[in-house]
C-alpha cells in the first residue's frame, strides 16, 4: 500500500501552550476529515512551526487525539533571507503522511487562518481548502 502525504498550516492566535495545541488540533481535524484519515493508518507526522512559536510543542494535539502509537516529530521552519511573500508569523504547518490507496492526486490540503498567504493559489476547486 503507497505512502501519501498531506500538508496543510494554520496559525496560532499566541505564543501560548493554549493557542498552539488548539490551532493544532483543529488543523489535524480538519484535514482528517477532508481526507478520511482513520488513525490506524497514519504512518508519522511532522509539524513545523515558525521562530516565534515555541510555548509547546504542536504534537501535542496529536497525542491529546490519541494519537500514541504514531510516530511524531517538531520542528522550526527555515528562515530564508530577504522578503519572503509566504512567510506568516505564529505558523504551525504538518506534513501527515498515511497509508492509503487512494491516488495523490485526491489528497486534500488545508491552510486555515492566517496562513492562508503561504498558498493564497489553492481554493476548493482545486481540491484544497482555506478557511477564514
Amino acid at each position: 500500500m503507497p505512502v501519501r502525504g498531506i500538508r496543510g498550516a494554520t496559525t496560532a492566535t499566541a505564543n501560548s501552550a493554549e493557542a498552539i495545541v488548539e490551532a493544532t488540533a483543529e488543523l489535524l481535524a480538519e484535514l482528517i476529515g477532508l481526507n478520511g484519515v482513520d488513525r490506524e493508518e497514519v504512518a508519522f507526522a511532522y509539524f513545523t512551526t515558525t521562530l516565534d512559536l515555541d510555548a509547546e510543542f504542536p504534537a501535542l494535539a496529536a497525542r491529546r487525539m490519541g494519537w500514541t502509537g504514531v510516530p511524531l516529530l517538531c520542528g522550526n521552519d527555515m528562515v530564508v533571507p530577504g522578503p519572503n511573500p509566504r512567510s506568516v508569523a505564529r505558523c504551525i504547518r504538518i506534513l501527515l503522511l498515511y497509508n492509503t490507496d487512494r491516488a495523490q492526486s485526491e489528497m486534500r490540503s488545508a491552510y486555515l487562518r492566517g496562513a492562508q498567504a503561504i498558498r493564497a493559489d489553492l481554493d476548493r476547486t482545486a481540491g484544497e481548502l482555506n478557511i477564514l
